[in-house]
């Protein structure tokens, strides 16, 4: 029997659904962190401080009516599959050199002072829990598996089934004895599952080895895996310090009231940034969880445009615009307000980029951190 395009997408959008709404269904999981109520954490789950209330329901709330409909009736293109050249890292990058490898997604291998970090591993062919086969990545993994270099440490921005490929990690974990660094609370996860993982709060440094530290820093999303056990884990972005120059990765965050810029700004002087760059919803309401890409490009600007890697893009079709939208837009606005291009630059899954040594110097100390100037005209229409 024929299946229609247009019935997998509705499939695969149920799949998603199943997984990011909200349920009062069912017995509720054990908290997995025991800890004092705090700003954003109430005694069993997290939120985002501004408005507990603001990611109730995943991704700023549920879809209103027609929400769906209009995806799927100007859904962007999509190809079936992409081209990649798949690379196999070097073994190891020492000193200051910086090499970062684009392998998908949010998956970014960065590789300097001879250690090997992972960001956000997903080797999943299909954005599901049960990976029910609807609608597969179109572009691969950038690197096999089994290619990786040994891996020192591994960040987890969240738990989400496009963030965290539970059964990656744990071939990782089992051949390497990594490191793992996520939220408050990702360490029960992970125990659970056989591994064993440091979980931060916000705010908190956590030392590698000399010279080299992880700053856990403020994200504005929300976390789960499944339909009943929503923001058990806390979300986060990271600086790593680094004697070359530090790096900045944002996770997977919406604006919200971009109070999280301050820890943004904290990071610098930035070396490389790390940014999300999409979804961008061009023809439907924006949720909260995620910025878009001309918050991104006026994000950078706000860092003092360090080199920049445009990532969260082009892998999993969750919106109505096109497989390659975001960084069209990025570049766009970069070339429109005159802006170096050579420094936030996207690659081909597989692809590596050397990172120069240039660090900006960063904008005045009295700068505000936390409304950003931002050029939506790409989205128009």
């Amino acid at each position: 029997m024929m299946i229609r395009p247009t019935s997998l997408l509705l499939a695969g959008m149920l799949a998603m659904l199943l997984v990011g709404c909200a349920s009062t269904k069912g017995k509720a999981p054990a908290p997995l962190y025991a800890g004092p109520p705090s700003p954003h954490f109430d005694g069993r789950e997290f939120f985002n401080p501004e408005d507990k209330t603001a990611l109730a329901n995943p991704g700023g709330g549920r879809m209103q009516d027609g929400e769906i409909l209009s995806l799927i009736k100007h859904r962007g293109k999509w190809p079936r599959s992409v081209p990649i050249n798949r690379s196999v890292p070097a073994p190891r990058v020492d000193g200051d050199q910086l090499r970062v490898t684009w392998i998908g997604h949010a998956t970014t291998l960065v590789q300097t002072q001879g250690l090997n970090i992972l960001i956000d591993p997903v080797w999943a062919h299909f954005n599901s829990p049960i990976q029910v086969r609807v609608r597969p990545r179109p572009r691969g993994p950038g690197v096999r598996l089994e290619d990786l270099p040994k891996i020192d440490l591994v960040l987890i921005s969240h738990t989400h089934i496009d963030h965290l490929d539970m059964q990656a990690l744990r071939y990782i974990y089992d051949r390497d004895k990594t490191q793992i660094i996520g939220g408050l609370g990702i360490d029960n996860l992970l125990r659970r599952n056989g591994m064993k993982a440091i979980g931060g709060e916000w705010g908190q440094t956590i030392p590698i080895k000399t010279g080299v530290d992880v700053v856990v820093n403020r994200a504005h999303h929300w976390s789960g895996r499944w339909i009943n056990d929503h923001n058990l884990v806390l979300w986060a972005g990271y600086t790593i310090v680094l004697p070359g120059g530090n790096i900045y990765y944002a996770g997977d965050t919406g604006p919200g009231d971009w109070a999280w810029v301050a820890d943004a700004l904290r990071a610098r002087p930035i070396r490389l940034a790390i940014l999300p760059i999409g979804p961008t919803h061009v023809h439907s309401r924006q949720p909260e969880s995620h910025i878009t890409a001309p918050q991104a490009e006026a994000l950078w600007e706000k860092l003092g445009m360090p080199f920049a890697l445009g990532v969260h893009w082009g892998t999993i079709e969750m919106t109505d615009q096109e497989i390659n939208g975001s960084p069209d837009m990025v570049h766009l606005l970069i070339k429109k307000h005159g802006r170096p291009q050579d420094r936030f630059r996207t690659i081909e899954a597989g692809d590596s980029w050397d990172v120069g040594s240039t660090i900006q110097e960063p904008r005045p100390a009295d700068e505000t951190c936390c409304e950003l100037d931002v050029d939506n005209s790409p989205l128009s229409r």
